[in-house]
Order: C-alpha cells, then structure tokens, then sequence
C-alpha cells in the first residue's frame, strides 16, 4: 500500500516536507487511544475514543453491538479515525478516512485478538466466537477494519500538513 503522498504547503512551515507514510504508518500502529468520528442516522457526528490495531493496512477497532457508533455503521460505514499527542508545538497528528467493514473471519479474528493483547495487555484479552470478540465479563463486540481512502497528518514544530490518498481496493 503506496498512496500518494502530497504536501499542502497553504498550512506548511516554508522549506516543509511531506511526511513519509511508513512514519505515519508506524504512528498508527504505536498510538494507544483513538477518536472515532461516525454519522448519527439524523446526519450529525457522533465522536468517541476507542483502543485500536494497525492491522494489514487497515485501522481495526471494535464495539458493543448495541452501542451508538455500531448502530451508526450499520446506517453509514463511513467514518475516520483521529489520534495524536494533544501538543500544539510537537508531534504528529493522524487521521485516517475510509468505510468500516465488519470483521467476521475467525482466523482474521483470532489474529486480532492476540494484537490487541499485545498492544494493550492481557486485561485487553478477548475469545473469539460468533463473529466476534466477547470479553471475560461475557460481552460482544462487533469487530470493524478501517483501509485507508485518505489520511493526513499535520506535524507540529516544523509545521507540515500531508495527505496520503490511497488506491481504491479492488
């Protein structure tokens, strides 16, 4: 997954770079907490965070079945993805656009099962049955992947705003 990567120099430092997007990538992947943006079925937003995995090129978080942003996805699979470090003078911020696709494999779920222990701890531990996660206390949750349509990161310090466009998959 090479996206097109392009620099928009309006909101850029003079002499600024575009980010590469294996740096973004890898932000993705190290960054604990998510804010996930969908649409209420009325048309209006509904943000919260979540914990998420980077995961073969897609952005995977997961939900209770009966939770708004679930029941939002079942109306519009669209939706973004935001994380970053709250600074106004250092770091990266990320946001990831794209259609949320359920996840139902229970290969692919296992799999996301064991990051999702490995990035948050054991306290993060989910079975796999269904086609889903449920945790110790005996819930279920909807499992969603996120492949890239846009992303952009905005870097602080010396200021750059990049946007990674990515091919439609096929």
């Amino acid at each position: 997954m090479n996206p097109i990567t392009e620099l928009d120099p309006r909101y850029s430092a003079p002499g600024a770079t575009a980010t590469p997007w294996a740096e973004a990538r890898d932000g993705l992947a190290r960054a604990e907490t998510f804010w996930l943006s969908t649409i209420r079925p009325g048309g209006g937003p509904h943000v919260t965070p979540l914990l998420a995995v980077w995961h073969d090129g897609t952005l995977c978080f997961c939900t209770g079945v009966a939770e708004q942003k679930a029941r939002n996805l079942e109306a519009d699979l669209r939706c973004a993805l935001t994380t970053g470090g709250g600074s106004r003078t250092q770091g990266l911020d990320l946001v990831v656009e794209g259609v949320a696709r359920r996840v139902t494999d229970p290969a692919r779920l296992r799999t996301l099962a064991d990051a999702w222990e490995a990035k948050y701890g054991p306290e993060w531990r989910f079975e796999v049955r269904d086609g889903a996660f449920h945790s110790h206390e005996g819930g279920a949750a909807a499992v969603f992947a996120v492949a890239p349509v846009r992303a952009y990161g905005f870097r602080k310090g010396d200021y750059s705003q990049t946007r990674w466009t990515f091919e439609p998959a096929g």
